[in-house]
């Protein structure tokens, strides 16, 4: 084989191993995009669906005209109190002006609450713990939010607070407005706590 032929081969086969090469890098490109791609998707679902849980639940509206989206963010309020009865287990959380007025001193020091003063009460069945070496009652299943909102504007025949209860099912992993929740113990169980601004839990100071 002479000098000439052999240079050729010798080319042919680098542009080969050449072309080679690029074609393995550009599918490992794909390989890569399309995994990024996948994975944004992915992420994106979540997110689109975590949102829409949120505009599911922030889309209720009460019989009285209360809109859960007013409430939005309560899952990071401070707790302002806690209550219970034979059957229920109470959280009670504040939004920030509510609390600030809570340090301030009202309703102790015979001032009412300020307009945008909201309060929520997270309220769970309970149960006895089965891990604690002693007698405790613990959150079983979330039941309901009672929401409270001040504005004496849209509700001056009640004090300046509007009233709501939102059910929440387990099964389902939904909340609904109560349709009762006009008739729920509302403006007419608080008229007993006038004199406090219509606030039967007390701030506890920690």
């Amino acid at each position: 084989m002479s000098e000439l032929v052999r240079r050729s081969v010798a080319q042919e086969q680098q542009q080969q191993k050449i072309e080679t090469r690029t074609a393995v890098e550009r599918i490992a490109g794909f390989t890569i995009v399309a995994t990024a791609v996948t994975v944004l998707a992915v992420l994106g679902a979540a997110a689109l669906f975590a949102q829409g849980q949120d505009k599911d639940k922030y889309s209720l509206i009460s019989p009285g005209g209360i809109a859960f989206s007013d409430f939005r963010g309560y899952e990071d309020w401070a707790v302002a109190s806690s209550a219970r009865t034979d059957e229920i287990l109470k959280v009670i959380v504040a939004n920030p002006t509510m609390i600030t007025a809570y340090k301030a001193g009202v309703p102790g020091n015979g001032q009412p609450f300020p307009d945008g003063s909201m309060i929520v009460k997270l309220q769970w069945k309970p149960k006895k713990s089965t891990e604690a070496p002693f007698v405790v009652d613990v959150p079983d299943v979330f039941s309901q939010a009672f929401v409270m909102e001040k504005d004496s504007k849209r509700f001056p025949k009640s004090g300046g607070w509007g009233y709501a209860v939102f059910n929440y099912d387990a099964v389902s992993d939904q909340f609904t407005a109560d349709p009762k929740s006009l008739s729920d113990c509302g403006n007419a169980c608080h008229t007993a706590v006038k004199a406090k601004d219509y606030i039967f839990h007390p701030y506890e100071k920690r």
